[in-house]
């Protein structure tokens, strides 16, 4: 079977590498000659191209130390690093497993939207999506049988925490933190960043934008990439300040098998990528952990039911894109970034 491969992992890492996003566009200004030089970094880590900016310090300490925060959350929640102590829980034979504070805060996160959009978001969902490989340039189907013996094993009601003790029903049972990890992680640099008295910064984990403060007081001009389409076409471009903006869409991680489409997005009911007319949901929000989380269960949601969700929140804005192009936003979005 003929496999079209649309992005494959080395292409999109060169253009991460080139752009600093995926699938957000930040626009640079001049520094005024009066105002500190900005510093930067970009480095792989997390799986993905990550930078992190400071526009009002010149201490490359400082951004060390905020890398070094991204390999310290990496060898925690990381799924297929067997080193991690994610790892080593999904595949402990144990069903009772006492964990870190920080792997229990993030998987409690987890469950809390696996629990409000009823399992349409699971982060019990390990079992399933590690048969997928979207980042391999010849990517193939799992098998059919396969998916269909792991989905068994699927289910955030399998768990249970109490303090740093989690319980889980099978040992076959999973944790996959990938749509929320990269938000936790933003928010503990951001929490660093500000004790080191950093008060302007912008962090960028793999198109996981996380604006600190201002940048030399104005915004931070952040352009939401268009779906599908060429990397300087953009949805709107909105002001930003002191806040994250976190966009899950089904056109970076995906292939082509013969005539069908598939992407990272995975229903947990079925085993295979969400087939619910959206493109992309974006999520504006105060912390980066609930914008990573609600930008995958809003898409998982649906449309009606992810507006209706957002719609129900005072601090979260969105913008949904179906796959015909229209967007979509939410309730108060114009009134916050027109």
């Amino acid at each position: 079977m003929k496999i079209a491969v649309q992005k494959t992992f080395i292409l999109r890492c060169i253009l991460l590498s080139l752009l600093l996003v995926l699938g957000i566009y930040i626009y640079h200004t001049s520094t005024p000659s009066n105002k500190i030089a900005p510093i930067t970094d970009t480095r792989f880590s997390l799986n993905t191209i990550v930078s992190i900016t400071l526009y009002d310090s010149s201490d490359r300490n400082i951004l060390n130390e905020a890398f070094a925060l991204c390999d310290k959350y990496e060898a925690i929640f990381s799924r297929t690093m067997q080193s991690s102590e994610l790892y080593k829980l999904n595949h402990s034979h144990s069903t009772t497993y006492h964990v870190s504070n920080e792997l229990a805060s993030l998987i409690e996160t987890g469950l809390y939207y696996s629990s409000i959009s009823k399992g349409a978001f699971d982060i019990s969902i390990a079992p399933v999506s590690q048969l997928w490989d979207f980042t391999s340039e010849e990517p193939i189907l799992p098998d059919s049988d396969k998916v269909k013996h792991s989905l068994v094993f699927v289910g955030y009601n399998n768990f249970k925490l109490k303090n740093t003790c989690l319980t889980k029903k099978e040992p076959e049972n999973q944790i996959d933190l990938g749509a929320v990890a990269k938000g936790y992680i933003a928010d503990k640099i951001k929490d660093y960043l500000l004790n080191q008295g950093v008060k302007s910064a912008l962090i960028n984990l793999g198109g996981n934008i996380l604006c600190v403060g201002d940048k030399n007081g104005k915004p931070f001009h952040i352009g939401v990439q268009a779906p599908f389409k060429e990397r300087n076409v953009t949805l709107t471009t909105l002001d930003i300040k002191n806040k994250s903006i976190v966009t899950s869409g089904i056109y970076e991680r995906c292939f082509t098998v013969g005539n069908q489409f598939y992407h990272h997005i995975l229903n947990p009911r079925t085993g295979y990528p969400y087939e619910n007319d959206l493109s992309s949901v974006t999520i504006l929000s105060d912390k980066s952990l609930d914008g990573d989380a609600l930008s995958t269960t809003c898409f998982a949601l649906g449309l009606k039911d992810g507006l209706k969700y957002v719609n129900s929140q005072n601090d979260i804005d969105a913008i949904f894109v179906d796959s015909r192009g229209t967007i979509h936003y939410s309730k108060h979005f114009k009134k916050h970034y027109s």
